[in-house]
């Protein structure tokens, strides 16, 4: 299995401080748990393959335009692209998670269970 296109969206907050819109505390909560019960999942024996977070930015979805947010990286669409704390905190996450192991399966035919992770 593959899981893509997990996020969270939330309502444009460009009319208030851009610090607020970087401020994703709600994003962090989501990612980080649905993470957590992803790799209790894993230890269960799930067969999960790859992750993709939704969004890398805030982009055009086609049912709501541009009112709904799920980017990791604020997108000032006249100027810039500014991380949110959910961008600094996946970048960590990943780093954290995959530094000292790598998320594939392999066979082991002696045991026939899958191992999910291997340590490099």
């Amino acid at each position: 299995m593959f899981i893509t296109e997990n996020g969270f969206g939330e309502n444009d907050k460009s009319d208030g401080p851009i610090k607020v819109s970087l401020n994703d505390v709600n994003r962090v909560e989501y990612v980080s748990g649905y993470l957590d019960t992803l790799a209790a999942a894993l230890r269960k024996g799930a067969d999960v393959r790859g992750y993709f977070v939704w969004s890398l930015l805030d982009n055009f979805e086609w049912t709501s335009g541009y009112t709904i947010r799920f980017g990791l990286h604020h997108v000032d669409y006249a100027t810039l692209v500014t991380p949110r704390a959910s961008a600094i905190w996946y970048k960590q996450f990943i780093a954290n998670h995959t530094a000292h192991r790598i998320l594939m399966p392999k066979h082991d035919p002696e045991s026939q269970q899958r191992q999910y992770f291997k340590t490099i």
